[in-house]
């Protein structure tokens, strides 16, 4: 069993993309106890949870479907929404849409929905995301959906002590947080991150074996992190500057255009265009 290697991995999924380490991550999150034999099938779908980089793993097992997530940046309110979209899509993918039609119920796994929350947000260690939350009218909910939500970082849960490999990830990206911490450059960090954890037998052969790609993927995502950050402030600036221009067009009948300038923060130029 292989994962869809057609659209771009993160770390994550590369590393808990294989049969193996995926039955390990599972039963310590769930307390599950499913050997090596079991089955698994991983079913991820592109570009529908994360538009920029692939940071989930959807896969089958004793009759689940699990849709499982690394999220690194702040808490998304709308995971239990995003999460919804995403099992319709893969419930069509499963079925014959014909079948639907016919009388006979049609059994179809049961959805379970975990994001691994890797984030720089101080959360609780595990919470739970309910759709409902989002609802307007909250009177008799007929639909709910409910995500399970565990703070993975480094020595902030126990479900870290269950899976070597999760807590070997975790310890990894703190490594490389710390350095960027003291000041070292984005990708200097990364190695420096991987040869310590090397030199520590910590995830050993999975960066030895994929030193280089690590390095690019990583590199990626925390550029867009930041990325998404300037994004953000940017937004919010640029919607003072709206409400900025609002209370200058409500003054126009009342103030000169260089007193509006002054009491808004807008250049002549910017109130003058308001008119």
């Amino acid at each position: 069993m292989q994962a869809n290697r057609t659209y771009k991995d993160s770390v994550f999924t590369r590393l808990f993309g294989n049969k193996e380490n995926l039955i390990e991550l599972y039963n310590a999150i769930e307390g599950t106890n499913y050997g090596e034999d079991t089955e698994v099938e991983i079913n991820t779908l592109e570009d529908v949870l994360y538009m920029d980089r692939v940071n989930d793993i959807s896969f089958t097992i004793n009759g689940k479907f699990v849709i499982l997530v690394e999220h690194q940046t702040t808490v998304n309110q709308n995971m239990p929404l995003r999460f919804l979209m995403y099992v319709a899509r893969l419930y069509e993918k499963i079925i014959d849409n014909r079948s639907v039609y016919k009388e006979k119920l049609i059994k179809i796994p049961t959805p379970e929905f975990i994001v691994l929350y890797n984030g720089k947000d101080d959360i609780p260690e595990k919470q739970i995301m309910k759709l409902s939350d989002a609802f307007i009218e909250k009177d008799d909910i007929k639909l709910e959906l409910k995500v399970k939500v565990i703070n993975i970082n480094y020595g902030k849960s126990s479900v870290l002590q269950k899976s070597k490999n999760l807590n070997d990830y975790s310890y990894f990206i703190y490594d490389i947080q710390q350095y960027l911490k003291n000041g070292l450059e984005l990708k200097n960090a990364i190695k420096s991150a991987i040869e310590d954890c090397i030199k520590q037998d910590i995830l050993r052969k999975f960066l030895e074996t994929n030193s280089s790609e690590v390095i690019n993927m990583l590199y990626t995502a925390f550029d867009i992190d930041a990325a998404k950050e300037v994004w953000q402030e940017e937004a919010k600036q640029e919607g003072r500057k709206e409400e900025r221009k609002e209370l200058a067009r409500s003054l126009l009948d009342i103030l000169d255009i260089e007193t509006i300038a002054k009491k808004t923060g807008l250049t002549i130029e910017e109130v003058k265009a308001l008119k």
